[in-house]
């Protein structure tokens, strides 16, 4: 199991393990993390599951695809560590991980 740490604006930390292979969107939606709405399913179409992923996680993940970047600079409160959760594969490399819900999707 990997262990991937949500925290939200108010600071406010929760802790889930999920098993690799899935994506950290599908993990936050499982355990009913708040912030990440997921809206499209993981079609990458609505911007729903925006989230940060602060350093030194950021740099572990695979570069984002063209169609990311762009959902990502349409977004809201977008900050260099924004990213797609739906676009990210949970990996044992990844175990530990940070991710920090925005203010608001919408």
């Amino acid at each position: 199991m990997v262990k991937i740490v949500f925290e939200d604006i108010a600071g406010t930390r929760r802790e889930v393990e999920v098993p690799p292979g899935g994506s950290v969107m599908q993990a936050a939606v499982s355990h009913a993390i708040p912030g990440i709405e997921a809206a499209c399913g993981g079609s990458l179409v609505c911007g729903t599951c925006h989230a940060y992923v602060p350093e030194p996680w950021f740099s572990r993940l695979p570069e984002a695809a063209e169609i990311e970047l762009d959902m990502v600079e349409n977004g809201l409160f977008v900050r260099q560590e924004s990213r797609m959760m739906c676009q990210i594969t949970v990996t044992e490399a990844l175990d530990g991980m940070l991710v920090k819900t925005p203010e608001s999707q919408r």
